[in-house]
């Protein structure tokens, strides 16, 4: 009997894998750890439903790549069995290498090495334990594979990834704007001189994805709260780093925690501990902060007493920089009503940037195949939503700051 084990999603329905080598992958703790880890990091806390993780978001991008691959087979277009197999692998395994909180840490908790970084460590890592079996999946994720498309529905502008995390992030968190017509889309893909493109027909459902994606980063991954949540959790994993180094003896929830907020990380320090970076998971962060609410440091037991119970900074935003003189004005205030000394107020009163791109001209290309036999890029396209102002950024400046009288 062929070899089937089905999954039940609650937003494509059954998920079926019917080959042995993905479900092995699949089984292996690297991967299973992505069920410890949030999709949306703090999103949660503004979207209670929000609490989907890393290991539902690339399920289910490996259902829509099975999808996408099957369409483009019945096209005409030449997929290998072992292309297949392998183009799957890889959407498995395309953010295995996120570290606890996904995004919101990145740059924290794992100082100097990038997620898409640890993830090429990690393949690499399971094609040796796997006996070279990941080799061509692991050529088609660095895109040395002569055929460019398969990379592109993995990673590029219009890829299964996208897809899924916009339909799946806008199913948990109810936010209806982000809501795409990835069944569509993928019926119209076509691949034209080893590209990935979509047919003419398909311009409007492309013009609505891209749109959904600009709406879903303010109104959810941008979100001013989130912001606040997010940063919060940057300052106290700052602090506790600063403090860690200070002390001894077991500072975190865990050994393992502290190891990494005691040392400086190196894409040499990550391959040479690469199963205990893929031990680390938002649980440690979580019971760590249960823990640091009752540390005798004022930053670190009030910021994580204030996460644990939602109690926010407050944030504003605003299409200009913020003038350095209100930013004091506020730091002197938040240094008199919670007796904070000026080395403690930035971990308070901070301001940044946020920064949202619809549509990356410069990267990569969401190309329109017409009937004709032309090729135009979407933001090309004559009579269509996506033109002019798709090209430029938009950025927004956000001031973090306690509820002051």
């Amino acid at each position: 009997m062929k070899f089937r084990k089905i999954v039940n999603d609650p937003v494509y329905g059954f998920i079926t894998f019917d080959d042995e080598l993905i479900y092995k992958v699949l089984s292996h703790p690297f991967y299973q750890r992505l069920r410890r880890i949030h999709q949306m990091a703090m999103a949660h806390m503004v979207y209670p439903g929000a609490v989907h993780s890393r290991l539902h978001h690339s399920m289910g991008a490996y259902h829509l790549m099975s999808l996408a691959l099957t369409e483009l087979k019945s096209k005409g277009v030449d997929i290998t069995a072992e292309e297949e197999q392998a183009a799957k692998l890889a959407i498995l395994l395309h953010d295995v290498g996120h570290g606890p909180f996904s995004h919101s840490l990145e740059h924290v908790l794992i100082e100097d090495v990038h997620h898409e970084e640890i993830s090429l460590l990690i393949f690499e890592h399971l094609n040796n334990e796997f006996n070279g079996a990941l080799s061509l999946a692991l050529s088609i994720f660095k895109d040395t594979y002569p055929k460019k498309f398969l990379h592109q529905l993995i990673s590029g502008q219009l890829d299964v990834d996208r897809m899924d995390y916009l339909t799946r992030d806008s199913f948990y968190s109810g936010v209806s704007e982000g809501v795409i017509g990835y069944d569509r889309i993928i019926k119209m893909m076509v691949v034209h001189d080893n590209e990935l493109m979509v047919e003419e027909k398909a311009v409007y459902s492309i013009e609505k994805f891209l749109v959904a994606r600009r709406l879903m980063y303010w109104q959810a991954y941008l979100h001013k709260t989130v912001l606040s949540a997010e940063n919060m959790l940057v300052k106290i994993l700052e602090r506790a780093r600063l403090l860690a180094k200070q002390e001894e003896g077991l500072f975190s929830s865990t050994p393992l925690l502290d190891e990494f907020l005691r040392t400086t990380q190196s894409a040499t320090f990550i391959r040479n501990n690469l199963a205990k970076f893929c031990e680390l998971d938002d649980y440690d962060v979580l019971a760590s902060i249960k823990k640091w609410q009752h540390h005798p440091d004022k930053v670190l037991s009030t910021l994580s007493q204030w996460l644990l119970n939602r109690n926010m900074l407050k944030t504003k935003l605003q299409m200009q920089p913020f003038d350095e003189k209100e930013i004091e004005a506020v730091q002197r205030k938040a240094k008199e009503q919670l007796s904070l000394t000026d080395e403690e107020v930035e971990y308070f009163v901070f301001n940044g940037i946020a920064e949202n791109r619809m549509y990356n001209t410069g990267n990569e290309h969401i190309n329109i195949l017409f009937k004709d036999g032309t090729v135009k890029d979407i933001s090309e396209v004559e009579y269509g939503l996506i033109h002019e102002t798709v090209l430029s950024p938009v950025r927004k400046f956000y001031l973090c700051r306690p509820a002051l009288k």
